[in-house]
């Protein structure tokens, strides 16, 4: 049976859904540092996937990079959602798609 590598972080069911599917993964455990710099290639990896063809999923796949990196950072994903929506009252979002051009001193 051919051998193919991955070498990249994957969600925690991903071995169990290639079992079976008849292959055997082969896996390892990240240490702490490791893991927060897999993360970290992860979310690129799933934001150029979005890049790439706009899919809603990619977004959520996205999502789920980002609460994992907040978990490994001692930030609960709800206070995150704090912290989004705190921005968001003092410097708004961006439903109303300002660019800005300039700014003339």
């Amino acid at each position: 049976m051919p051998t193919e590598r991955h070498d990249k972080l994957v969600r925690d069911r991903i071995p169990e859904i290639v079992s079976a599917s008849g292959a055997r993964p082969e896996t390892r455990v990240a240490d702490p540092v490791e893991f927060r710099a897999l993360l970290r290639a992860k979310l690129v990896e799933e934001v150029y996937e979005f890049l790439e063809d706009e899919n809603p999923a990619e977004l959520a796949d996205i999502l789920e990079v980002v609460r994992a990196l907040a978990v490994d950072l001692s930030t609960e994903p709800d206070e995150l959602e704090r912290m989004r929506k705190k921005k968001v009252t003092e410097r708004g979002g961006y439903a109303e798609r300002i660019v800005l051009l300039a700014v003339h001193s």
